[in-house]
């Protein structure tokens, strides 16, 4: 038995949400030491330059905060009455799936390119 792409959509969109949340605090905490002088922006950006652990993770939470992004919004064009059936419905959810594949490749490319 398999998942319907729009359980798929949904549950990964649930998934990016804890990442999301959970990461951003992360986040948070490298900027602010990377405001809280120029030695300190130095050593955020040198994390990202040269560790690819770190490089790895800012990729992951930008791919969860892309993909999270497009599934809200499909959420809202669904709330608004818009793909409702079972045919909009799977053709918004690959919309989603394709578009968090996508930006999640752009961000690769721009990351390590």
């Amino acid at each position: 038995m398999a998942f319907p792409v729009t359980a798929i959509a949904s549950i990964a969109h649930r998934i990016c949400a804890v990442i999301v949340w959970l990461g951003w605090g992360g986040l948070l905490v490298a900027a602010t030491i990377a405001l809280e002088s120029p030695a300190g922006f130095a050593a955020v950006a040198d994390a990202l330059d040269r560790h690819f652990a770190v490089q790895f993770v800012a990729w992951g939470l930008g791919s969860a905060t892309g993909y999270y992004a497009f599934a809200s919004l499909k959420h809202l064009l669904q709330d608004l009455g818009f793909f409702e059936d079972l045919a909009g419905g799977r053709a918004i959810s690959w919309a989603v799936l394709i578009l968090g594949a996508v930006s999640s490749l752009i961000l690769g490319v721009w990351l390590w390119g």
